[in-house]
């Protein structure tokens, strides 16, 4: 088959969960003997036109927050439709409005709905209106339509009336790296909290940084993430932690440093307002680190019974829990090893990129009627 995939910034950099997804199973899918291609920002970063097999073909856009992934998807899409592939993939709610057009040309559309984007604070109300639309979208217009979680699939269920495909996210077996460039940040092995996102509203880093203010410990919070966005949010949240060295911004990371940073954390807390399924969550799981999350049904859904939950929003509860935890360092690591066995036997990629393609077949073989109905 001849793939193509909409949506994403670029890989190998993984600037969030869909860069992340398409990273690992796209060369997965290549090396299943199909073609591949990315389309990519023109920014990323990457030497040459090639990852791993995977076409990368970058596309400008318009600088801006609100228009920066409708250009790029709406080139990315016209340059499909002239290549003629037999898959035309799109990621995300707002690139799912374009999925009936390779429809029209004869090929398969699909769509994989990561999240609600709709409900990210950081949109206005005309943008999460266009949102909603893409929601709408990805309901009536491709193939098939795939959702990470079972918690999205209810909601599609209950609302369009049918049963997406559910295809969750995965981890791969890491790698367990000694201390060392920790340690240049001034970084002691599990004496630190670690909070894995992008700094944008719903993720709720603010309630970290004040729940954690609230904790005499020596204990410091690591702060890994940056703004894309939102850089009033990220000089915010800076304001937050002032006056606090505990509390250590490291920006963007990746590579060793985040191999590190999650084999050697104490604890990941990801305190977020709404998600689709967190790959934070699984890597933090895949080194063997508890989580302590928000309890949200997405992350009720990966956390189970393999780590810990508070009440969303609520600092108080955070920090008193914050406080338990750090008491009770046996308990944590015993909780950690578990949730690593429940992740690598449940959240496996290739069974993940299998599962893709049997989508996609399904899609070419059975050219499903558009659901336009109400």
């Amino acid at each position: 088959m001849k793939i193509a995939m909409i949506g994403s910034r670029g890989i190998p950099v993984t600037y969030s969960g869909i860069e992340t997804h398409l990273k690992e199973i796209c060369p997965r899918l290549v090396g299943c003997g199909h073609q591949v291609t990315v389309y990519c920002r023109q920014e990323v970063e990457w030497p040459g036109d090639e990852f791993l097999g995977v076409k990368l073909v970058r596309l400008p856009a318009i600088t801006s927050k609100h228009l920066e992934t409708l250009s790029r998807t709406t080139l990315a899409t016209l340059d499909a439709l002239r290549q003629r592939y037999d898959i035309v993939h799109y990621h995300a709610l707002g690139p799912a409005v374009f999925s009936l057009l390779p429809r029209l040309r004869g090929a398969a559309a699909v769509v994989t709905v990561h999240s609600l984007d709709w409900k990210r604070a950081k949109w206005g109300r005309a943008a999460s209106l266009a949102l909603r639309g893409g929601e709408w979208a990805s309901a009536r217009f491709p193939n098939a339509l795939i959702t990470v979680s079972q918690t999205l699939r209810e909601y599609f269920r209950r609302k369009y009336g049918f049963l997406s495909e559910y295809i969750p996210n995965g981890i791969s077996l890491p790698r367990s790296r000694p201390a060392r460039l920790i340690l240049e940040q001034g970084l002691l092995p599990s004496r630190y909290l670690l909070f894995l996102s992008r700094l944008e509203p719903g993720k709720g880093c603010e309630y970290l940084i004040q729940a954690f203010r609230a904790v005499l410990t020596e204990f410091k919070l690591v702060i890994a993430g940056d703004a894309v966005h939102s850089r009033a949010y990220r000089d915010w949240l800076l304001q937050l932690a002032a006056g606090d060295p505990r509390i250590v911004f490291t920006g963007f990371v990746q590579g060793e440093l985040l191999e590190e940073l999650l084999s050697h954390a104490y604890l990941l807390v990801h305190p977020s307002d709404f998600e689709g399924m967190s790959i934070a969550i699984l890597e933090a799981m895949s080194h063997g680190r508890a989580v302590l999350a928000s309890d949200i049904p997405e992350n009720r859904e990966v956390v189970r019974e393999y780590g810990y939950l508070f009440p969303q929003g609520d600092v108080e509860v955070l920090a008193m829990t914050l406080a338990r935890l750090l008491e009770r360092p046996e308990e944590v690591v015993r909780v950690g090893w578990k949730a690593r066995d429940y992740v690598v036997r449940e959240f496996d990629w290739d069974t993940i990129a299998e599962r893709t393609e049997e989508v996609y077949q399904q899609a070419l073989e059975e050219k499903p009627p558009l659901r336009l109905a109400a």
